[in-house]
């Protein structure tokens, strides 16, 4: 591990500090290979890469953070974006439908972006995202939370942040309170600067003695999941929501937003429900759908568990990738024959 400080925010004396000390540690361990994550990382991950003559550089695109922005920033994000692209020798995205949307934005040529499989940066751990494991987990939350038992919970996870539909969900909630009056909303994550709910809507969250905040922690995150129901994703952007392929591996069925990344991650009628973003109508009307049928939650949390199971467990999302290092590489896959012993 080599640990390097890197700001998140566009910070241009900090960034490059950052560009700097990141070529010359590359100058001094010479890699054959660097492979970058996130529009900073990416950006400065492959400039340095290039300034330090590494052979293969991989830059991954987990979402597009400019499709939600405006005027000049807009700008400036997918300008760096390209560059990105440009400077980078090989360009994965993590889903199919991400990879369409780079395409027809221009952001990067048809013949220099793909994707591996199914899709995925990380793939999901099925042990761990396991919901025969982490019952009792759950009802401790349940009851850390004084959710009672027979709730039906919504669980929402995810930044409180505009373009996550916090919105959109809480007015969606306050169609549906009413209607179901055992139903709870646990929302689960943290507030940012940048693009901030309105303090209204918060409010009028935190007031609703039906609706439980918990901040959680990684650890955490199977129990919080085996305390939903539904799980609830009503996003403007994703690249390939880990919050739907950690749900799914939970069995719990998700109301998500019909966008990209999304549309890889659920099965629409299978898996899930897909409705359309920045729509709180909408929303209401799909979630209403999944609460008033427990059959229709239970069939679908089944097929989720097998679809993420079959696409996104994290040994083939590893596997895929580490061949793709090895054919990058130009390294002969390793020979798993099994050779007689001799007599």
């Amino acid at each position: 591990m080599h640990p390097l400080t890197m700001q998140r925010k566009i910070s241009p004396l900090s960034d490059l500090l950052s560009l700097f000390r990141l070529c010359r540690l590359l100058l001094r361990i010479r890699p054959a290979l660097v492979h970058t994550h996130t529009p900073k990382a990416g950006l400065l991950g492959m400039i340095a890469g290039r300034l330090a003559g590494v052979p293969v550089r991989i830059y991954t695109i987990n979402g597009l953070v400019w499709a939600t922005h405006t005027g000049w920033s807009r700008r400036l994000l997918s300008a760096t974006e390209r560059l990105s692209c440009r400077l980078a020798t090989d360009v994965l995205t993590v889903s199919e439908s991400l990879r369409r949307t780079v395409i027809e934005q221009g952001i990067c040529p048809e013949t220099k972006v793909r994707v591996l499989g199914w899709g995925g940066s990380h793939g999901v751990d099925l042990c761990r995202f396991d919901p025969a494991a982490n019952v009792a987990r759950g009802e401790d939350v349940r009851k850390r939370l004084g959710i009672p038992a027979d709730a039906i919970v919504l669980i929402f996870i995810g930044r409180f942040v505009r373009e996550k539909g916090i919105e959109e969900l809480a007015h969606a909630w306050r169609g549906l309170r009413d209607e179901f009056p055992h139903a709870r909303l646990l929302l689960c994550g943290w507030a940012e600067e940048r693009d901030p709910v309105r303090a209204g809507v918060m409010a009028g969250l935190r007031e609703c003695p039906r609706v439980v905040f918990s901040r959680g922690s990684p650890v955490e995150m199977p129990a919080l999941y085996a305390a939903g129901d539904v799980c609830v994703l009503p996003s403007w952007r994703e690249g390939l929501p880990n919050v739907a392929l950690e749900s799914a591996a939970m069995k719990l069925p998700i109301v998500a937003t019909r966008i990209s990344g999304c549309v890889d991650a659920i099965h629409d009628g299978v898996t899930g429900l897909l409705v359309e973003p920045r729509d709180a109508e909408s929303l209401a009307s799909g979630l209403r759908t999944v609460l008033k049928d427990a059959v229709m939650r239970r069939q679908m949390g089944e097929n989720a568990r097998r679809f993420v199971s079959e696409r996104f467990s994290e040994e083939s999302v590893s596997g895929r990738l580490a061949t793709e290092y090895r054919t990058l590489l130009g390294l002969a896959m390793p020979d798993t024959r099994t050779v007689p012993a001799k007599s």
